[in-house]
């Protein structure tokens, strides 16, 4: 634990720390870790003794989870994330992935089925047809990205809560998993999968979604950076055991919030 300065002694290093790590993002975060902590004040912080890159890894991984919990602790699942008038949208908006527009995944609307699985009632696998066939809504949010850039959209789907208690999720769950047609795979917290804002997106600026933006479904979260956003969706799990994620498993934060 760091300990108070005893020259300011008003000065909590406990507290400066994780509002630090709070405030950045996961690679600034990652960065501040690696350059600006000395191996001793890591291995102070977390616990771990800081013998090679291994272990120095472990402690910025032990930092990230703990980054997690609070992140977590401070989520409020009533609070709304902004909205804005249409006349603010970004034309057009920004392409994302881990790949190249040019690898864009083809989904087959006719042959697409969404499976859930885990701890929910109803199994059965939703064609794209029986899900725009729910209720839908529309948000106008702010995407934001961990790489420094953000731009508003206007979305359109199924707010994620109602979707769960259709196929009778157990909410009590700690996690909700994705697994994505381009490979790409994450998971985030209850509380978040039920926030009002939270949405299976269908459509983009009142057209069915485009391939650029996540055909034929993505996951739409105002509150949680862009990486936690998964295009593609082609399967989701409820469960109590941690699934990680794509860029998590690589050391980014998994709790992600915006």
């Amino acid at each position: 634990m760091i300990r108070k300065s005893p020259r300011n002694p008003a000065i909590d290093g406990d507290a400066v720390v994780r509002e630090a790590l709070r405030t950045m993002d996961a690679s600034n975060r990652r960065r501040f870790l690696k350059h600006s902590l000395t191996l001793g004040g890591l291995s102070l912080l977390t616990g771990c003794a800081i013998v090679d890159d291994a272990s120095v890894e472990t402690a910025l991984l032990k930092v990230s989870r703990f980054n997690d919990k609070v992140q977590a602790w401070l989520f409020d699942p009533t609070l709304l994330a902004p909205t804005y008038p249409d006349s603010m949208i970004t034309r057009p908006f920004p392409f994302n992935a881990y790949y190249s527009e040019d690898e864009i995944r083809q989904v087959d609307a006719d042959n697409y089925r969404l499976e859930v699985t885990g701890m929910v009632a109803d199994r059965h696998a939703w064609t794209l047809s029986e899900l725009r066939a729910l209720p839908q809504t529309d948000q106008v949010t702010r995407h934001i990205c961990v790489e420094g850039w953000s731009a508003i959209g206007k979305w359109g789907g199924v707010t994620f809560s109602r979707f769960l208690a259709r196929v009778g999720a157990d909410t009590s769950a700690r996690y909700v998993g994705f697994k994505c047609a381009d490979d790409y795979y994450t998971s985030i917290d209850m509380p978040t999968a039920l926030h009002p804002q939270t949405q299976l997106t269908l459509s983009y600026d009142g057209k069915p979604l485009p391939p650029r933006y996540g055909f034929p479904m993505k996951l739409r979260m105002p509150t949680k950076l862009g990486y936690k956003n998964p295009k593609h969706i082609q399967a989701i799990f409820v469960t109590n055991t941690y699934p990680g994620g794509f860029w998590e498993d690589q050391g980014y934060n998994w709790f992600g919030g915006s």
